[in-house]
């Protein structure tokens, strides 16, 4: 199952939830009632105890009268790197290379030894870019 931690942009998220919210006056109350919530679970959202789904998130905007993209300011760096990441992802499956590499990876059942491919792919890159190994890429 895949990791389900929260990132730096579920906390941004969550933080702007409650900037929006206390700007326009309203309480954590009568969101929840507006988005068929209990207020413990806005707090959950706002505090960033709880990631926000996207159905959630559009009710929340509307509730609130702003446009989802408002809770996405300010993540333009966190934003960029994960377009530039997809980016990369989408230019790699767009090659028969990448695919086969992709779907022979899949194939692998060994967790331990996928991470060992995926981490010798990553050296193999530093070492042809002179750029140091991403720590930590798990």
């Amino acid at each position: 199952m895949a990791d389900r931690s929260l990132t730096a942009v579920d906390v941004l998220v969550g933080q702007r939830l409650k900037m929006a919210r206390m700007t326009k006056g309203v309480t954590q109350e009568k969101l929840a009632d507006a988005v068929g919530l209990t207020f413990q679970q806005i707090q959950k959202y706002e505090t960033g105890r709880n990631r926000i789904g996207t159905g959630r998130l559009h009710a929340m905007a509307e509730a609130l009268g702003v446009p989802v993209s408002y809770f996405f300011e300010g993540s333009k760096s966190v934003a960029s790197t994960a377009a530039t990441e997809m980016e990369a992802i989408h230019e790699a499956l767009s090659t028969k290379e990448g695919v086969r590499i992709a779907a022979s990876l899949s194939r692998i059942a060994d967790l331990k030894l996928r991470r060992s491919i995926a981490d010798l792919l990553e050296e193999i890159i530093a070492s042809e870019t002179k750029e140091p190994r991403v720590a930590g890429r798990r």
